[in-house]
């Protein structure tokens, strides 16, 4: 059991929660919710112990907690079967005594009764560990989330920072704690490891804590939720739909519940008003002036701010952006891309899909020019502007700047006003510039790091998992942006409503090949009331399915 009794939280002058008690039962699966830097990663370290509260209670009776941080920590030098079996320290001592018992009868040293006997020991109390079914428990997980046997003896080191998390959120998996606390467990999951975890998890034996933006995953798991959103924190039963739907219905009740309130005051005004001077109405009127003195004003509901900002391109290119000819690319005897082509025109949004670690972000770095190709060409329109972000942007902010400070340097001197009224649209106004880097939350940094980029004057935007750590309104924001940019876009993404969303094209990078499995006619020939994006085709096809039926 998970719980927390008047539980208050700030950082600084900042209050994220106070008097917040809640009880999270052995079988529970819980969604956190709510906008960015309202305490949803903090509330998971005050669970699992990593952090203090400043008053009150919280914990866990019974049992192993699993906490799954933003950050994957791992040893760079161990193998991936290792770094499982680190989630394992007593089977895996163990092992390491065992082997080296067996080797010391075997030499021949120290008294062989003794060692046999603690041979037997040992032996015994593994089983209890159900030692002999661990690796099984670690190829299921590994399996599941897209690990190919090769991969049990490569260096963590060398995997990308996505299949980095997958390790990570895999030992927790693996070792099955009795609590499992995941902090945007799907971030860097393609769509079948995210459909197997879901699966994993609704079956998982104890409770489930999640923090995600991932609504749809929500649903497939959670039977409860917690919202944080201006220091309060209210659960809500069911699904996260269910969530959306009640929270919906409180608000409505609310707001009908506070009208009828203002009308009852002003009810009681006018009595008051009209009857103050008359004496016979004296006690009346000091009763009702009294009533109204201890009523509690019920306030409007407030609405979460939401980023609201526009892109528009720095210029035009040519009608030919971006001509790719025969790229390959190997890291050491891994072969990720190999003979791939592609042509970019002007106004083209394409969508790179594909499992992670199947070259999509080396394509990108590739095609900006962070990365050498070991053959083939890569030839930009001499208009072209290309600006990269990348997956892990948010990493690269230097923790001891402020939020305007970060967003200066790559501003090419913009004045301060223009960086204020930027960051304004990414919800850092007042003070909030002023913070230091190294105390935003994740969903925060993002935020600086997106502002950052947008910033700079580019006309192509090549893009890597940009709607990853984004709170739910502004990623939506962040893709009615995108849809409406008048630039080139090459987007790397495992976001369905990216796809949806803006693509025109979209390649399937698989097997070191870029292979297009959506396209369209050329932009600049579609008229302006005509489908463009994926989901405006689908629908528009659709809509022409049913009008033949009819």
């Amino acid at each position: 059991m998970l719980f927390a009794n008047k539980l208050a939280m700030s950082y600084g002058t900042q209050d994220l929660f106070a008097d917040v008690t809640f009880v999270i039962g052995e079988s529970d699966r819980v969604g956190i919710v709510g906008p960015n830097g309202t305490g949803k990663s903090t509330l998971l370290r005050l669970i699992s112990g990593q952090e203090i509260p400043e008053a009150g209670s919280v914990g866990h009776r019974n049992g192993e907690i699993g906490f799954l941080k933003q950050e994957a920590d791992l040893t760079p030098d161990f193998t991936l079967l290792d770094e499982l079996w680190k989630a394992f320290p007593e089977a895996l001592e163990i092992r390491h005594r065992l082997d080296e018992v067996g080797r010391m009868l075997e030499m021949g040293e120290g008294d062989v009764m003794e060692l046999v006997d603690e041979q037997t020991s040992l032996y015994e109390r593994y089983e209890m560990l159900d030692g002999y079914r661990i690796e099984a428990r670690i190829s299921r997980v590994l399996d599941g989330l897209g690990f190919e046997r090769s991969d049990w003896e490569k260096l963590c080191a060398d995997f990308s920072g996505g299949w980095q998390m997958r390790v990570a959120l895999a030992k927790i998996l693996a070792a099955v704690p009795e609590h499992a606390l995941l902090d945007e467990p799907t971030n860097h999951l393609d769509a079948a490891a995210r459909d197997w975890l879901a699966t994993y998890l609704k079956d998982y034996p104890g409770a489930v804590v999640i923090v995600t933006h991932d609504g749809e995953f929500m649903d497939k798991v959670v039977t409860k939720v917690i919202e944080i959103d201006h220091g309060e924190v209210t659960p809500y039963a069911g699904s996260f739909t269910a969530y959306l739907t009640e929270k919906k219905a409180r608000a409505e009740a609310r707001e009908r519940e506070r009208l009828r309130q203002r009308r009852e005051i002003a009810r009681q005004r006018r009595f008051i008003e009209r009857f103050r001077s008359k004496a016979t109405k004296a006690a009346q009127v000091r009763s009702r002036e009294a009533a109204l003195e201890r009523m509690d004003i019920i306030e409007t509901v407030r609405k979460a701010p939401e980023v609201r900002f526009a892109l528009q391109a720095n210029g035009r290119t040519e009608r030919e952006v971006l001509k790719m000819r025969g790229i390959a690319k190997s890291f050491g005897d891994e072969v990720v891309l190999v003979d791939v082509n592609l042509d970019i025109e002007r106004g083209h949004k394409v969508c790179l899909v594909g499992e992670n670690g199947g070259g999509k972000s080396t394509l990108l770095r590739i095609a900006v020019g962070t990365l050498e190709v070991e053959e083939g060409t890569i030839e930009w329109a001499e208009r072209a502007r290309p600006g990269y972000y990348d997956q892990h942007q948010d990493e690269a902010l230097d923790p001891d700047r402020t939020v305007i400070e970060e967003v200066r340097e790559g501003s090419n001197g913009a004045p301060d006003v223009r960086l204020r009224s930027i960051l304004g649209q990414f919800l850092f106004s007042g003070d909030d510039v002023f913070k230091p880097v190294k105390v935003l939350s994740g969903g925060e940094r993002s935020r600086v790091a997106l502002a950052k980029f947008l910033i700079q004057p580019t006309n192509v935007l090549l893009l890597d998992e940009p709607t990853n750590h984004l709170d739910r309104a502004t990623r939506v924001r962040l893709i009615e942006a995108l849809a409406g940019y008048d630039g080139t876009i090459i987007c790397a993404s495992h976001d369905p409503g990216i796809v949806d969303g803006i693509a025109t094209h979209v390649f399937e990078v698989k097997d070191g090949e870029a292979t297009e499995i959506l396209s369209m006619r050329k932009v600049d020939s579609i008229s302006d009331d005509g489908p463009k994006t994926a989901r405006q085709r689908r629908e528009a096809k659709e809509a022409r399915k049913a009008a033949n039926t009819r």
